[in-house]
């Protein structure tokens, strides 16, 4: 199970500035309940224009006016709105009629596919793709528009050599939030590149304020935060090709560049002089508190790296502020590749409205109203420069600009390589050997890609 399950119970999807593990109308890390056992809501199909289809034959890939499309996805409420809102211009041009429903129970997915009744497609998660891979049709089959994507976004969608899932949204874990009020009053400015983002932590420090909230408490999953924060130091260091390889075994956990980055997370997350508490801080805080902690009135700390989820926290929290005044984020700076998620789309059928559906969402046009329906980041580069919302395009500018996009280690290495990771970040902040430490987690690393 993914961390993102074990840390957010009570914790709704929220937008970043928000509508993630962690923990969507803005960007959204995908952060949920854990699955319930619930029925699952069915909304009312769609239903067709009457026009006809005549006027759009390429888009509708040999659809008929009727054709129905079952589909089965996670969300509700504004989202689904949001995703009805994306699809109507296929719908209003070929007359498919969706049959959505919509439950975060797996098991209902798992009986439909072993009963032999899947939907016709599923917006699902990566895992899925490994799971269900004898029963999906591959993406190229039915159509879809490859060189709409950067290869990284389609690296992790394919399995076996078989292109199985549609990237449709993104999440960026890459970013800290920090009060443009407060480095306005203290003069900092936003740091374009680590060795700035470095001096700015020593010149935070010297003036007698914490540079940095970086809590992770969070009860089975404590940790997290900081092997994000850990995977974001080597994408500046080492950049993504290093951590892809940490993730397909090429790369061993005990490598140098993994203590590098290891190295200069703890010097922040032990030292009081650098974050909030230190190194009990850091193992005893909880992460959501830490989110407060550079916008509370005063200020206890300067900056929290924290994904996207963070600025509907923020704004629950301190209804007051106003975002891009009193809280906003900047992207790691001299990061060389982002880290974040993606949510695919997976496809049972093969039949001429399937076909549409991915052929309409692979394209441009697809990206472009998915960025202007504000639901969350598209991996599509149609979206570009196409978001309504001010933080969307600045993440939206970020993907586009991103030379590589990598997962989460811990949520893509199996076989409970995650939990390990948070256990032994906690015992590193707490003093444990590092070099003892790593070696352990290579082991494990090799275990789990090696089984």
């Amino acid at each position: 199970m993914s961390k993102l399950y074990k840390i957010l119970i009570g914790v709704l999807l929220a937008s970043l500035v928000l509508a993630a593990c962690g923990p969507s109308a803005t960007p959204t890390e995908v952060m949920t309940e854990p699955p319930a056992t619930e029925a699952p809501t069915e909304p009312a199909a769609t239903a067709a224009p009457t026009e006809a289809v005549a006027e759009s034959p390429e888009m509708c890939m040999g659809a008929q006016p009727g054709d129905e499309i079952s589909m089965l996805y996670q969300w509700s409420g504004v989202e689904e709105e949001a995703l009805n809102s994306v699809l109507q211009p296929l719908i209003d041009a070929c007359g498919i009629v969706l049959k959505p429903e919509s439950t975060r129970d797996q098991a209902l997915l798992d009986t439909r596919v072993q009963a032999g009744t899947p939907p016709d497609v599923a917006f699902w998660q990566v895992s899925q793709l490994v799971q269900y891979q004898d029963q999906l049709v591959p993406m190229d089959t039915l159509g879809a528009d490859a060189s709409s994507y950067g290869d990284f976004f389609l690296a992790p969608l394919t399995i076996d050599g078989k292109w199985l899932g549609l990237p449709i949204k993104a999440d960026v874990k890459s970013i800290i939030w920090y009060s443009p009020a407060n480095f306005e009053a203290l003069s900092y400015t936003v740091p374009t590149t680590w060795e700035e983002l470095d001096a700015l932590v020593e010149q935070m420090a010297a003036d007698g304020n914490v540079p940095w909230s970086m809590g992770f408490e969070s009860g089975d999953a404590t940790g997290w935060t900081g092997t994000d924060f850990v995977q974001d130091i080597m994408l500046v260091q080492q950049g993504p090709d290093f951590v892809n390889g940490i993730l397909d075994g090429s790369v061993s956990y005990d490598d140098p560049g993994v203590k590098q980055a290891y190295e200069t997370y703890g010097k922040w997350a032990t030292d009081e002089k650098y974050t909030v508490g230190g190194a009990q801080g850091t193992l005893s805080t909880a992460f959501l508190e830490a989110i407060y902690k550079p916008f509370a009135d005063p200020p206890e700390a300067m900056m929290v790296k924290q994904s996207g989820f963070a600025g509907g926290e923020v704004a629950k929290q301190f209804p007051d502020l106003k975002q891009g005044t009193d809280y906003d984020f900047f992207v790691v700076p001299g990061i060389q590749g982002l880290q974040g998620g993606i949510e695919p789309m997976m496809a049972f059928a093969d039949t001429p409205a399937v076909r549409a559906l991915v052929a309409y969402l692979s394209s441009a046009e697809g990206g472009a109203n998915w960025a202007a329906a504000t639901f969350g980041l598209s991996p599509n580069k149609g979206a570009a420069g196409n978001y309504t919302d001010p933080s969307l395009q600045k993440l939206g500018d970020a993907i586009a600009a991103t030379q590589g996009f990598t997962t989460d280690i811990g949520d893509t290495i199996p076989s409970g390589f995650g939990s390990a990771e948070f256990t032994a970040i906690s015992e590193y902040v707490n003093g444990g050997d590092l070099d003892a430490l790593l070696a352990d987690l290579t082991a494990k690393q090799a275990e789990a890609l090696n089984p």
